[in-house]
């Protein structure tokens, strides 16, 4: 056999590898670049000025805002609620912080332990501790989903949502004023198997410890119904359900639930992914319940939320999202009217947190 006879069996061979490892791409190598060619408007820049209700900034106490500040301007963000403010000395440093460099801008809501709920004088406490982080500047409470998922009672065993023990909580929040966001359970793909037909089979893979079951540590369904159960409990009490409750991908049982419970508000907050794949049905949606919706992003990263800004201003078609194991289908625009868009980036928001510079959204 020749040089080149065997130069030419080789380069045949090394060819075949490449197909057949091509073949054997696994699902998260597969990416393909979409070579469908549609109008395109990229919206670096919200249209107007938005409150982002549901970030998450730890640091606040000490860190230099005026880079946050810079970043926000660059969205067009007015207000950035943190969520994330702690309880005590802790949520006071991050408000002093705040009251020294940019009053305006940053609102921050605390949080409660809920770990030992029924122990003596737990309720009291608490509802003092809340009372004085309210003096102090706090706006709201934001509710993580360890309540329902992790948080113990006295006794050790789950706290359930709803638990009776935990009422006055809720009570003070309605009495005070403040809204309380909420996150309960997760996406209930998370309890679903684990195999080929589960659409977070890609997140799940890579984040293991977000499985869950229904012993672990209970349904979903039923961490859900405790959720609502409390909201119908406490009418006087504004609740923002974080992430649209996890029904963003059913719209029909959430239009049945913001019927049932008035006191309800549902921020978007990692769920533009579930709006974006159902735009014509989204937007009758958000039409219908216009004062009930609020702007959130969730993680800071500035360079996600023109995903956003494009699902809910544009009217463009196949656009990608921005985290694959997120949503692994495309995008489209809902193309919601001005009308529409001012209430979901800063006025249902500005409602439920009064004291807000009005110049931010007037001058812009």
């Amino acid at each position: 056999m020749s040089l080149k006879q065997s130069i030419t069996i080789l380069g045949l061979s090394v060819l075949s590898l490449v197909q057949t490892a091509a073949q054997e791409m696994s699902f998260e190598e597969y990416n393909p670049v979409s070579t469908l060619v549609v109008p395109s408007h990229e919206v670096p820049r919200a249209k107007f000025p938005f409150i982002d209700i549901h970030s998450h900034q730890f640091r606040m106490a000490s860190q230099d805002l005026s880079r946050l500040v810079a970043d926000m301007d660059k969205l067009n963000m007015a207000v950035m609620v943190n969520l994330s403010g702690g309880s005590g000395e802790g949520l006071k440093a991050a408000l002093t912080n705040v009251k020294e460099h940019y009053p305006n801008r940053f609102v921050v809501f605390a949080n409660v332990n809920f770990d030992g709920a029924g122990g003596a004088d737990w309720a009291k406490n608490a509802v003092s501790q809340l009372e004085q982080d309210v003096r102090n500047g706090a706006k709201g409470l934001k509710v993580y989903k360890s309540l329902g998922l992790r948080n113990k009672d006295v006794d050790g065993k789950r706290l359930a949502v709803d638990d009776p023990r935990l009422d006055p909580i809720w009570a003070k929040c309605g009495e005070l004023g403040i809204p309380v966001l909420i996150h309960s359970a997760d996406p209930k793909s998370f309890w679903d198997p684990m195999d080929s037909e589960n659409e977070r089979w890609l997140e799940l893979k890579t984040r293991p410890r977000r499985k869950r079951s229904d012993t672990d540590p209970a349904p979903w369904q039923q961490i859900i119904d405790e959720q609502h159960r409390m909201f119908k409990k406490h009418p006087n009490t504004n609740f923002i359900n974080a992430h649209m409750g996890w029904y963003a991908n059913d719209l029909g049982k959430l239009s049945e639930l913001m019927d049932q419970i008035p006191n309800m508000y549902v921020g978007i907050a990692a769920v533009i992914a579930e709006l974006g794949r159902q735009p014509r049905n989204a937007r009758e949606f958000f039409l219908k319940y216009q004062d009930r919706i609020l702007f959130g992003k969730d993680s800071w990263k500035p360079e996600e939320f023109p995903t956003y800004f494009r699902v809910l201003e544009t009217d463009d078609e196949y656009f990608p999202y921005h985290k694959k194991y997120h949503a692994f289908w495309s995008m489209y625009g809902m193309n919601l009217p001005d009308e529409v868009l001012k209430k979901v980036y800063y006025q249902n928001a500005g409602k439920l947190l009064p004291g807000l510079d009005l110049s931010l959204f007037s001058t812009r």
